[in-house]
């Protein structure tokens, strides 16, 4: 059995055309979605109780993006366990045999993650950005030790991903990080030995129409997760420098090739904003309070008992 698993919000629309691509996948397995709903005030329980999905309801304060997943997957009965965000749409009917395909044909791969399309109004700095990190070349990824840990390796995202349930069992998502819990555990399963398989033809419409404070503060909050995943390494923040500087480049020269000059202060404010926060929250266990509390996306977290411990990578989980 495969268990599609969702966390849940006020879904509204965009989780109506997630569950409807669902039902059109066509694969010979059998597929269950579990739903963990964290007090939808919109009609999102009931639409997805009506197409077929089994709903777990928590309270808004209860939700973590790794905890909540781990319900989530305590939930389902599948051997495979496959993470959807609520708006991202599975394009095309072989979308979740796409997705699961490696793991059926290769026991060495841990988990799959799947491309992510930008949406018809993503601005071209959001586009960039997801073409960028999910382009249309398959690719595996593995990591010796820690020195091989970088953004390139351990990248994997929950928004579209597909991993094997005994080996969540041994590495559950961590619950004590703000975000970034899917690229925590691609550093773990990597650590041990295991790879990381990219499918640019298990793809999603997914992206979010971040403003430049938005990006700043999403950035910051995958600054201070980012110790738990590619900045675990100890040549990391040089490599880092250097890529961002690659990336800048790279994003102005497609402006200017595509014909879309005009959105190069746009993308220069934007891409700073999202440096400025990522180079901020790496350096969190330095700030105050309070400044953590202005920059971050979740401010929950930094008065709740995960925060105000802020465990270093590998702090007491398997």
């Amino acid at each position: 059995m495969i268990s599609i698993v969702i966390p849940v919000k006020n879904g509204g629309s965009d989780l109506a055309r997630c569950l409807d691509a669902i039902a059109r996948q066509k694969l010979d397995a059998e597929v269950e979605t579990v739903i963990v709903d964290s007090g939808s005030t919109d009609a999102s329980v009931a639409v997805a109780r009506e197409h077929g999905a089994r709903v777990h309801e928590i309270a808004p304060h209860e939700f973590n993006h790794g905890g909540t997943r781990n319900l989530a997957a305590s939930q389902a009965r599948g051997e495979l366990l496959v993470f959807l965000s609520q708006d991202a749409e599975p394009l095309g009917a072989d979308w979740l045999a796409r997705l699961v395909g490696p793991l059926l044909s290769d026991d060495e791969v841990a988990g799959v993650y799947g491309r992510q399309l930008a949406r018809d109004d993503a601005v071209p700095p959001e586009r960039y950005f997801l073409d960028f990190l999910y382009g249309p070349r398959r690719r595996v990824q593995r990591a010796g030790d820690a020195s091989e840990l970088s953004m390139d390796s351990t990248l994997f995202s929950n928004a579209n991903s597909a991993l094997r349930r005994s080996l969540w069992e041994r590495f559950p998502f961590a619950s004590d990080i703000i975000m970034s819990e899917d690229q925590d555990w691609s550093r773990r399963v990597l650590l041990d030995g295991w790879a990381i398989a990219y499918e640019p033809d298990a793809a999603v419409r997914h992206s979010h129409p971040y403003t430049i404070g938005a990006a700043f503060r999403r950035f910051f909050d995958s600054g201070v997760s980012a110790e738990h995943a590619y900045l675990a390494s100890p040549q990391s923040g040089r490599a880092l420098r250097g890529a961002a500087l690659r990336y800048l480049r790279g994003e102005a020269g497609w402006l200017l090739r595509s014909g879309q000059a005009r959105w190069l202060p746009y993308a220069a404010a934007y891409e700073l904003a999202k440096l400025a926060g990522l180079q901020l929250g790496a350096r969190h266990r330095s700030l105050p309070l309070w400044l953590k509390l202005r920059c971050t996306m979740n401010p929950s977290y930094w008065t709740s008992d995960a925060g105000s411990l802020s465990p270093a990578p590998n702090g007491g989980r398997a």
